[in-house]
């Protein structure tokens, strides 16, 4: 069985012939992963991860002028970036991965300024670039995932500012409303031709929780979101009605987990231990939903023993038992302070695992 037969059968709790392994390095520990393998060497082939993210985008933008339309006056620090979306990223000198981010449409209050802002637009023209991109990891046998995630309410706010959004969501503000729909119907686009084109995994995702609370009350979430995502996930259901949906919110969204789940998302990710507790989450809903994630990048990860986790990555793929469905991975990007012995004690955990 190879890696992408494997990751499918585990997400739909059919069981599993060996547990894949799956995490992300900041750019310190990439450094330390090269000074280990070899200046040449790709992480993700060494330690054979089950899937790849598509670099097609299925988006096209003609502009290109963002500071003088959006950001008029302002100058930003040298190596200051604009997203697709328009949304400027200026680095932090403080931080080696945190930029401050500036909302081109935080001062819109006209319908003429959205209607004219330079949203990007769906380009079809792709598809068959897509198409050869799949079938070369399928070749691999490498599962192709769809990078979706920041689908509809990160996307938004990140464009008009959160205060923003959030006060349009409660006022039922006819601009937010337009500016949720442009979104989501370019997700929706995006999702079926990336279905279209034979994707495995349609990786969605909003962050809708925070560490110890959910982020907004579920009459806005059901009323604004819910909805849009169900669209987005039919979308890609009706060209592939086979494409495993997965869904990342930080967090805690243990509330939302039934709307999640009604709305089409089958596995969710990323399940934070300092916020969420597995066994209860997989108690309650581990016969209907997947997993990925469990392994805490706050707490284990940086600050256990190399045995501790082992441990945790041991209890956690025991609680998900024979049927799978769980990729058991750290739960965010390892930041610099985890221990490389850390990192190697996790893959081998997963490498030695076996049901008693």
């Amino acid at each position: 069985m190879d890696q992408r037969e494997n990751i499918l059968k585990l997400w739909r709790r059919e069981g599993f012939e060996f547990q894949p392994v799956h995490f992300d390095l900041c750019p310190a520990l990439e450094r330390k992963f090269h000074e280990v393998y070899g200046e040449e060497a790709d992480y993700r082939d060494v330690f054979e991860f089950p899937f790849r993210n598509l670099r097609t985008g299925f988006l096209r933008q003609e502009f290109r002028d963002w500071n003088e339309r959006c950001y008029p006056g302002r100058e930003f620090l040298p190596g200051t970036s604009f997203s697709i979306w328009g949304v400027a990223h200026e680095p932090t000198p403080e931080s080696m991965h945190m930029s401050r981010m500036y909302h081109p449409m935080q001062n819109f209050t006209t319908e003429e300024e959205f209607a004219s802002y330079p949203y990007p637009e769906f380009d079809p023209s792709q598809a068959e670039e897509c198409r050869r991109e799949v079938e070369a990891l399928h070749a691999r046998g490498i599962a192709a995932m769809v990078p979706l995630n920041c689908t509809i309410w990160e996307t938004a706010w990140y464009m008009r500012s959160m205060e923003e959004m959030m006060v349009g969501m409660m006022t039922d503000d006819p601009l937010t409303e337009r500016h949720f729909e442009r979104i989501t119907v370019l997700a929706e686009q995006r999702a079926a031709a990336f279905a279209s084109c034979g994707a495995d995994l349609l990786h969605l995702g909003d962050d809708i929780g925070m560490q110890q609370t959910i982020m907004m009350s579920h009459e806005l979430y059901r009323k604004h979101l819910k909805p849009r995502l169900a669209r987005v996930v039919q979308a890609a259901k009706a060209a592939k009605p086979d494409m495993v949906i997965t869904y990342h919110s930080c967090g805690y969204v243990t509330p939302f987990i039934t709307d999640l789940m009604e709305a089409g998302v089958e596995v969710l990710n990323p399940v934070q231990p300092e916020c969420m507790d597995f066994a209860e989450i997989h108690a309650e809903y581990g016969k209907k939903l997947s997993f990925w994630g469990t392994v805490g990048t706050q707490s284990t990860m940086p600050f256990g023993t190399p045995d501790e986790v082992k441990a945790v990555v041991r209890r956690n793929l025991e609680i998900a038992g024979e049927a799978g469905g769980l990729l058991c991975t750290p739960t965010h990007l390892l930041e610099p302070e985890v221990p490389w012995e850390n990192i190697e004690a996790y893959v081998e955990a997963c490498r030695e695992f076996r049901l008693a």
